[in-house]
């Protein structure tokens, strides 16, 4: 059974996983999809999730019924991917509907972000919304240094609760709910002692197979649940008040899961996440979606819903076009590739101070990747900071350990140890090592992108397409890095910790 049958199997049974609570009566009259008002807005953020692992996509072992129910009464995009497959970026580009490299410093990991990139809740916040986050907003990262007195998320609340005491009779509501799930660290063997079945893990073609690596998936997996779980409170107190059918709900996640060459990385398990999308008052559901997304083009998306223009800096385009069109499958022709791309995650290079500069461009057959500095370590160097450098860091906490742009995990532990042995030695090289400047992938042929085919004369006419197109619309919005200006993404200051011995600059207040 491939994906779309699986999906098709659940849409007349699965009702059923949660019972009749969670989102109340998804089978109402369709007869009129032009919303009476402004809806509210609710954005569920989990941290570090990576398509397709939802149930709903087929996922033997993970179950997430509130993400499912959400794309069942409401449209699943297949092709959601992030700006930015690191943290701060990535939430910067949701907030301001702009590609990340258009937002100078906000580009990098533990940045600010300037008071001159308007963010949608501001603007729907001058439209009479009550606006607020809870737990992760746009993080990491300083609000001070780029002028702002508040996170761009909005105003912080304790939880969904006290954000609905606090609102205005009568007014809608735009909410952010940050999840720190599933973010590393995890507990470990928290998914097997939850019942969850080794045997039955699918593991990535770009992981080594072992008893620590499934485990380590399944741990993973048990935090996708537990946020999948919280959304699924925020819905049910909708429903209790009413207003839940009149609420654009949207949950992804802001980049790939945090294992080696996933998190961080410009391939699918890095960029790729999952997308659901609820509005019945406006929107008719059941339906599957392969147009590409970015999730920059939520900002616009929400203010069109809420009846507001996008602004003229946003390079993001909303689909609420599609999300009303009644359509499944390929519903915009226009959006047949996304872009996507990195600057610095942590300061984790030779000379500390240096990130990893990529862009990429995916279409629905290929995937084509520009390293701009091939020299570098994409994953970080083996052995962190060789010497103290001139990057500014805001406090010292001792050195950064090996491929620090890959989180610690059992995964990479397992990785590290046995990377000579014949059964590793090609992943740790694929996840750890150097690349060439150029990378492409026959996805048609190699899903998991795992064979570079840049260099094959029967590839050379794709690849050279692919690298002008993607060259020409870098060029279109002002990238720093086609312009000649890149590397001051490398000098901009970083709010993290780092170094000792580094020149410091005093630690900001964060929100």
């Amino acid at each position: 059974m491939n994906r779309r049958e699986f999906i098709k199997s659940l849409s007349g049974s699965a009702l059923g996983l949660l019972g009749t609570t969670a989102l109340g009566s998804c089978a109402q009259t369709m007869s009129s999809r032009k919303p009476k008002k402004q809806p509210n807005i609710l954005f569920c953020l989990a941290d570090d999730w990576s398509w397709p692992h939802a149930s709903i996509a087929g996922d033997k072992v993970v179950k997430t019924p509130i993400f499912d129910r959400v794309a069942r009464e409401g449209v699943l995009f297949e092709n959601a991917f992030v700006s930015s497959p690191s943290c701060t970026p990535s939430r910067g580009a949701i907030l301001t509907g702009q590609y990340h490299w258009r937002l100078e410093e906000a580009a990098n990991l533990y940045s600010t972000l300037q008071t001159k990139f308007d963010v949608y809740p501001d603007l729907l916040e001058s439209a009479d919304y009550h606006v607020g986050y809870t737990r992760k907003g746009w993080a990491p990262g300083s609000n001070e240094p780029g002028g702002r007195t508040r996170n761009p998320a909005g105003p912080r609340y304790k939880n969904f609760t006290e954000f609905m005491k606090a609102r205005p009779q009568d007014k809608p509501f735009c909410f952010w709910f940050g999840s720190s799930d599933p973010h590393r660290a995890y507990k470990w063997q928290s998914g097997i002692k939850s019942g969850m079945k080794l045997q039955d893990v699918e593991v990535p073609a770009c992981f080594p197979d072992s008893p620590e690596v499934r485990t380590d998936i399944c741990d993973y997996y048990w935090e996708v649940q537990r946020f999948d779980t919280e959304v699924g409170e925020l819905l049910k107190s909708l429903e209790e008040n009413g207003e839940l059918d009149n609420t654009l709900v949207a949950i992804s996640g802001d980049n790939g899961m945090p294992f080696p060459r996933c998190k961080s990385n410009l391939y699918d398990l890095g960029t790729n996440v999952p997308l659901a999308v609820r509005w019945p008052t406006a929107v008719k559901g059941g339906r599957v979606v392969d147009d590409f997304i970015s999730l920059s083009d939520l900002a616009p998306t929400f203010l069109e819903a809420a009846g507001l223009k996008p602004t003229a800096d946003m390079t993001a385009r909303s689909f609420l076009n599609i999300l009303t069109s009644n359509k499944s499958g390929r519903v915009d022709r226009k959006r047949n590739h996304i872009l996507t791309g990195k600057e610095r995650h942590v300061p984790s290079q030779e000379t500390g101070a240096d990130g990893y500069p990529m862009r990429a461009i995916r279409t629905h057959d290929f995937l084509y990747i520009r390293n701009f500095k091939p020299n570098r370590w994409p994953s970080g160097h083996a052995k962190g900071f060789a010497q103290p450098t001139e990057i500014v860091i805001s406090k010292p906490r001792g050195t950064f350990y090996g491929y620090a742009d890959v989180d610690a995990a059992p995964t990479k532990s397992y990785m590290l140890k046995y990377r000579n042995e014949p059964q590793v030695a090609r992943l740790f090289e694929l996840a750890f090592g150097k690349r060439p400047a150029e990378e492409l992938y026959d996805l048609r042929k190699d899903p998991d992108q795992l064979n570079n085919v840049a260099g094959k004369p029967e590839y050379a006419m794709i690849k050279s397409r692919l690298a002008t197109n993607l060259l020409t619309e870098l060029k279109a919005t002002k990238d720093p890095r086609v312009l000649g200006r890149g590397d001051i993404f490398d000098k901009y200051p970083y709010y993290g910790g780092g170094v000792e011995g580094v020149s410091q600059k005093p630690t900001p207040k964060k929100d």
